[in-house]
């Protein structure tokens, strides 16, 4: 379940990538290089014999400890030297190849934490900054990773597609399909602002609990006026709020379960010719267009490209069996079944004008 976060008001939220977080990373590596640097100081402690103070011949702890930083940061300045057999062959097979990792800890680090950083900020800045006409999806549950798994199917591109979830592990499960990912609050102004709300294709809401669900499609509406936005709402007392709120559709999982368990017992194949329906994969699809400038003046039975059900006009449903439906007006939406991926039923082949 997802609930709001709170965030402070200076805040700025940014498309960014999921993970582990930084600081567990430099601590880590951290902890490899002071170890490595504590053998190359315990041997030499040990081997202390076989080094020579060219200035005043004592080698002290003070002394170690400037040979060891010395040799493994530089090639060392000739002021102490290695003098022995067993001090020249730890040097040689210990302390360089500390000195080689610690090099290769300290150049990765910079590139991690600078470079790295730096660069994925202007990535993301630019990916900011294309976003349009793209979909957005504000919850990462099972919901939202089954609308992203269908927008893909139905052949979107995942970098069209923004996911935002404060959940660093759905965060990284998004990212993984290739998806821009948002770790942070939908319910925020700023998040959806970041995300160029309003100028989306359309909004998908499933934060998994109603009240963050509404509270993510207040905010949404206020950000993005004219964006079509849809939203999974589990109890249908929350449905008319889910409306007023500013939601184009409502979607209940329920509600849709027990449509088809009720179709079911009115005949073995409606369920699975309406799931069927739903499912970018199946022998049918129900697509929704604006009707064509050359089937204007036509009846919506003489469509081509599909089996006409219904025109909106406007805001009003019409049926193919009403009389409004007779002749297709500029400005209708069509909503028509077509061939699915998988081939055609003869009943719904395209028939001739």
């Amino acid at each position: 379940m997802i609930g709001p976060r709170r965030h402070r008001v200076t805040e700025t939220p940014r498309l960014r990538r999921g993970g582990a977080p930084g600081w567990l990373a430099l601590a880590l590596r951290v902890v490899l290089m002071v170890g490595l640097i504590g053998i190359a100081l315990a041997g030499h402690w040990i081997e202390r014999d076989g080094l020579r103070d060219n200035v005043d011949g004592q080698i002290s702890l003070v002394d170690v400890i400037y040979f060891t930083m010395i040799t493994i940061t530089t090639v060392g300045y000739g002021d102490i030297v290695p003098v022995t057999d067993g001090a020249r062959l730890f040097d040689t097979f210990v302390v360089t190849p500390i000195r080689l990792f610690v090099w290769l800890i300290f150049l990765g680090s910079a590139y991690q934490f600078l470079l790295r950083g730096v660069w994925e900020r202007w990535r993301m800045r630019v990916i900011q900054g294309k976003l349009c006409r793209h979909t957005i999806v504000a919850g990462y549950g099972t919901s939202g990773e089954e609308a992203l798994r269908e927008l893909v199917r139905r052949g979107a591109d995942p970098q069209t597609v923004v996911v935002i979830d404060p959940r660093a592990a759905a965060v990284a499960a998004a990212e993984a399909t290739g998806a821009v990912v948002m770790e942070d609050d939908a319910t925020r102004n700023a998040t959806l602002s970041a995300v160029r709300a309003d100028q989306a294709r359309a909004i998908l809401v499933s934060a998994g609990r109603d009240d963050t669900s509404i509270l993510i499609v207040l905010t949404a509406r206020r950000v993005a006026p004219t964006v079509p936005i849809s939203v999974v709402i589990r109890s249908e007392d929350n449905e008319a709020l889910a409306r007023q709120a500013g939601a184009d559709t409502v979607i209940n999982p329920a509600s849709f379960a027990g449509l088809l368990l009720a179709g079911s017992c009115h005949g073995p194949h409606i369920a699975d010719y309406l799931a069927d329906l739903a499912n970018a994969d199946g022998r049918v699809a129900l697509t929704e267009r604006q009707v064509s400038p050359d089937e204007v003046g036509k009846p919506l039975s003489a469509i081509t490209t599909g089996l006409g059900l219904r025109i909106y006009r406007g805001s009003t449903p019409h049926g193919y069996w009403d009389a409004e439906a007779a002749m297709l007006e500029p400005g209708d939406i069509i909503v028509e079944v077509r061939r699915g991926a998988q081939g055609p039923d003869d009943p719904l082949r395209p028939r001739p004008a």
